[in-house]
């Protein structure tokens, strides 16, 4: 069984919606951390996204999509 998926979040982004209905109608596991809920999670955030301050960010298998249709700064 494949790891799950990391799917970084904040409280009320449509966009953090959207990437979670996406990720579910693919059957992906996930694992989500929301940035709102659990700040010390923005330091490894930032590491991924390159020091932009945007969320959804999806790590899929090794391969790391941020903000994929569009995203929520925070």
């Amino acid at each position: 069984m494949p790891a799950p998926a990391l799917l970084y979040t904040k409280t009320g982004c449509a966009f953090c919606d959207a990437a979670r209905a996406d990720l579910a109608a693919r059957g992906v596991v996930v694992r989500e951390i929301n940035v709102s809920d659990r700040p010390h999670a923005v330091t490894e955030l930032l590491k991924l996204t390159g020091g932009k301050r945007i969320v959804p960010v999806i790590v899929e298998g090794g391969t790391i999509i941020v903000a994929p249709d569009g995203g929520s700064e925070f």
